[in-house]
């Protein structure tokens, strides 16, 4: 049985670690050529060895995403190798809790900003101008219940610049999937609750922060990297030819509330 990714070109950015890591290995087995891309080579390599290594095709790019020469050089390092582009995961991501402590707010909010919101924008833009030649192409965006919704229990002053770079992913996805669609090309976001990801550790390696972030959630639980990983494959496979702009919350009940 062929698989759902079969024959089709993904490129992953943050794909060395977490969610893109676990979304990597995934497409790969379900037949995608995929391009690992992450600010750290060292870690791309070590996700597309892996691949290859288990029978599937995986080349490794470093880059940054919130540079605009950089996201042109990934998706024209994609369509040098393979050709072309059909599958787009904006995964990297970063939370101010790994800023430099001398940072001021200002700092902290310009570098969340410029990886969240304008590395998927701009990503997305250069991958685009190829879909359009082939008429057609997914985008799944990595948003957050924190784009949907207010940090929980005084987790942020209201200056918190994740919740506001993960809502402004929310929106682009919302008026690049209406832009797009005549265009064939589908543009979706995942919308994870907390998950077990390197941006998380801080938060779950303290016992109490951590039952507290558990009961958040109605299943009584954080995510897993690979579930979040099946919900992308769903939204970038053609079994979801007709959904295109939407937002899908994969949070144990977490927005429902």
């Amino acid at each position: 049985m062929a698989g759902r990714l079969e024959g089709k070109v993904a490129h992953i950015t943050g794909g060395g670690s977490g969610i893109g890591d676990a979304t990597a290995h995934l497409f790969a087995r379900e037949g995608a050529k995929v391009v690992v891309s992450d600010l750290n080579l060292g870690s791309a390599e070590v996700v597309a060895q892996s691949l290859n290594a288990a029978g599937g095709d995986a080349i490794a790019l470093a880059g940054d995403v919130s540079r605009r020469a950089d996201c042109e050089a990934l998706i024209d390092g994609t369509i040098d190798h393979f050709g072309r582009i059909d599958v787009l995961v904006n995964s990297a991501g970063v939370t101010p809790r790994y800023a430099p402590v001398e940072w001021d707010f200002e700092q902290k909010w310009d570098w969340v900003i410029g990886i969240n919101l304008k590395g998927t924008m701009m990503m997305s833009w250069f991958a685009v101008e190829q879909m359009k030649k082939q008429g057609s192409g997914s985008i799944v965006n990595m948003a957050s219940i924190i784009g949907l919704v207010g940090y929980h229990d005084g987790m942020s002053d209201g200056f918190h610049p994740y919740p506001h770079s993960k809502g402004g992913v929310v929106q682009l996805t919302r008026d690049m999937g209406v832009g797009l669609a005549k265009q064939g090309i589908r543009v979706n976001s995942l919308c994870p609750g907390f998950a077990y990801t390197a941006l998380t550790e801080t938060l779950t390696a303290n016992a109490d922060t951590h039952e507290r972030l558990k009961s958040l959630h109605p299943m009584g639980r954080l995510g897993e990297a690979t579930e979040i990983a099946s919900a992308a494959l769903f939204l970038a496979s053609d079994e979801a030819s007709f959904i295109t702009g939407v937002n899908l919350p994969v949070d144990g009940g977490y927005t429902a509330q």
